[in-house]
């Protein structure tokens, strides 16, 4: 599992302890390595492994590649290297974790100077792996991970943002309703998304959510992916007004659509009837800056006579 910040009984697990000042408001920072250095920069992250089983478990610490693709965080088999991962050094390397117990790592990441602009991503693993079996061709193996995402470049951070596109009423092939919702990455930096999804105005004047997005989806840059929000079996077919609202960390966007229900798979895609944009700050400071324009010819005029 990667990224996990909660462990299950019998498990282990791996949570973040710290991220960066200038991102303390960003939820997602708080469970990824998530950072935009300058070339020639050296960051320490401090983050813990758990376990919960009931034996002590020795853990191997490594960081393998990773790869945002087709909506998922994607990654590489095994402890495959990437360019990122040659920069990542960790303080142990490998611990002894008795049962219930946990216990500190430290990840540096040393960014050369010679490194070019882009974003790239790994996964730092801790794994427990059971000894080969006779003939040494099974091997039980538990890890779980935790992200990096990690941009680099000169001057400020490319900005994050996104679009929800189309909202459309599906069905599942038992018949459970979902919506479904075609959101692309107008930004410069991969997104993680979450959100949740409100109806109102159905049959009978119902309303009913929110409803829990269904979580997974990684927008990589420039990519569109499909986010689906699956909702209770006994709700009519409609129609309803859906109100999505997504997030992936400090940026969020609301989309509201009238949906129907299809009797199975998806209904027609449908134009949002309004998003949650930058758009009343950016008329506000228009208008703003229309005032101050005003102003300076009025203070000219007196200036002059």
């Amino acid at each position: 599992m990667v990224a996990s910040t909660s462990t299950s009984p019998g498990s282990i697990g791996i949570q973040l302890l710290e991220g960066p000042a200038n991102r303390k408001d960003d939820p997602r920072a708080h469970t990824y390595i998530v950072d935009f250095l300058a070339p020639g920069t050296v960051i320490h992250r401090k983050f813990q492994v758990v376990n919960t089983s009931g034996t002590t478990q020795h853990l191997d610490l490594y960081a393998a590649a990773a790869a945002v693709a087709d909506g998922t965080f994607a990654v590489a088999p095994d402890r495959t290297p990437n360019e990122l991962t040659s920069w990542v050094s960790l303080d142990p390397t490998s611990r002894d974790i008795p049962a219930g117990g946990r216990a500190p790592v430290e990840a540096t990441i040393t960014v050369p100077r010679t490194a070019s602009s882009g974003e790239r991503y790994a996964v730092i693993w801790a794994q427990d792996a059971s000894p080969a079996g006779p003939g040494g061709t099974v091997q039980m193996i538990n890890r779980v991970g935790l992200r990096i995402y990690l941009d680099i470049g000169p001057g400020g951070e490319p900005p994050s943002d996104f679009q929800i596109k189309d909202l459309a009423g599906a069905r599942t092939a038992d018949g459970t309703p979902e919506v479904v919702a075609d959101v692309h990455n107008t930004g410069g930096r991969a997104l993680d998304m979450t959100g949740s999804l409100s109806l109102a105005d159905g049959p009978g004047s119902l309303s009913a959510g929110p409803f829990a997005a269904k979580l997974g989806t990684t927008l990589g840059i420039n990519d569109t992916e499909r986010v689906t929000v699956p909702l209770d079996k006994r709700l009519p077919d409609g129609p309803w007004t859906a109100r999505l609202t997504l997030s992936s960390g400090l940026v969020q966007h609301e989309a509201t659509a009238t949906l129907t229900f299809p009797a199975a798979g998806t209904g027609p895609l449908v134009k949002p009837q309004s998003t949650g944009s930058d758009l009343p700050w950016i008329l506000g400071l228009v208008g703003g800056l229309i005032l101050l324009l005003l102003i300076g010819a009025l203070v000219y005029r007196r200036l002059r006579r």
